[in-house]
């Protein structure tokens, strides 16, 4: 499968650069799968097509403000680390992304909120990422959350007025270095009207790596390799869904994310088991998914992982024909934009 099979052409001004005042009001385009039929609708309207006993999955991990800006010790030049993943074994060890990486050796250190936080490059792993030793006195996530920024996707050009916008309502498990954007059209009385709909809504966490970011750069898709990210599925999400589809309801998840950690764990009649692990499932055309019936999410970039993932679910050419006539009606596009319902 070629590369390019997933292009679409989108005008820049159709990425949204804020999110809006109220988070229900986005647009939704709702995609019928089989037929590739489509309406247009607001995504409060998500509630028409949910049905009692159906069950929404969603992806409560939360966004750390993982982007510090910093000096090193030495020169005082300024250099800006992005934390990916905090290693299991050693708390204050995190494998981070940094700019400019030349300046960033082994042994280099760099000081963060004069003083207040120090790291000290310790190795450099796959990509060019660095591993960052820190001490600081006090507890991490707070000085965390005093200096760092919300690592904002690369095509989002300002700083984000309030940091939460750029955190679902539900968002519980901090850990992402980016957001589960399909979730961030939910407002807590859309979601308390949902569950008294009688919709069952289940949590699943995935802690978003910036992989979702990286560009597919391989002609043939099938060599393209996913970061790893870390899941976890408990028991009581895990009887949540399984009991959904045992009782004839359809499993809707909210987002890529949701979908891929549920595809993850999914035994091959579809049973959820609770699980945590990492996961690199990448999932493309040609792909039988075994754990969801219908997908909630956003307007991904062309030749994505995301784009190749909703293409398995609803067909490729469904799924391009509907990006066409989103570009056509001006729907917003990426992390802070409108939503589509795949069902």
């Amino acid at each position: 499968m070629d590369l390019h099979d997933f292009y679409y052409d989108l005008p820049e001004e159709l990425i949204a650069q804020d999110p809006l005042s109220d988070r229900s009001s986005s647009r939704l385009m709702v995609l019928d799968k089989e037929t590739g039929e489509i309406e247009h609708k607001i995504f409060r309207d998500i509630v028409d097509y949910l049905k009692p006993g159906d069950c929404l999955v969603v992806n409560d991990t939360k966004v750390i403000p993982a982007r510090l800006i910093g000096t090193k010790a030495d020169t005082g030049a300024t250099i800006e680390v992005l934390l990916l993943k905090r290693l299991e074994d050693r708390q204050d060890t995190w494998e981070v992304l940094v700019k400019p990486g030349k300046k960033a050796k082994v042994g280099a250190k760099i000081s963060f909120g004069e003083g207040k936080l120090i790291g000290e490059i310790i190795d450099i792993v796959e990509e060019g990422n660095r591993l960052i030793q820190f001490t600081y006195d006090g507890i991490f996530e707070e000085i965390l959350d005093e200096l760092g920024q919300m690592p904002l996707p690369p095509y989002i050009t300002h700083k984000l007025e309030d940091k939460n916008r750029y955190q679902t309502v539900y968002a519980k498990h901090e850990g992402s270095a980016a957001a589960p954007t399909a979730g961030l059209h939910f407002t807590t009385e859309l979601l308390e009207k949902i569950k008294a709909m009688g919709v069952n809504i289940a949590r699943v966490t995935l802690h978003v790596g910036l992989g979702t970011f990286r560009p597919v750069k391989v002609e043939n898709i099938l060599d393209h390799h996913m970061h790893s990210e870390f899941y976890v599925v408990t028991q009581e999400a895990a009887d949540m869904i399984n009991n959904t589809r045992k009782n004839g309801g359809r499993v809707i998840a909210v987002g890529t994310t949701s979908t891929r950690t549920l595809e993850s764990v999914a035994l091959e009649d579809g049973t959820i088991p609770a699980k945590s692990g990492w996961t690199e499932i990448f999932i493309y055309p040609g792909y039988k998914f075994k754990a969801i019936d219908c997908l909630i999410t956003n307007f991904h970039l062309p030749e994505s992982t995301l784009v190749m993932l909703v293409s398995a679910l609803a067909g490729r050419e469904h799924v391009l024909h509907a990006y066409e006539v989103a570009v056509q009606e001006k729907y917003r596009f990426f992390s802070f934009g409108d939503a589509m319902f795949i069902k």
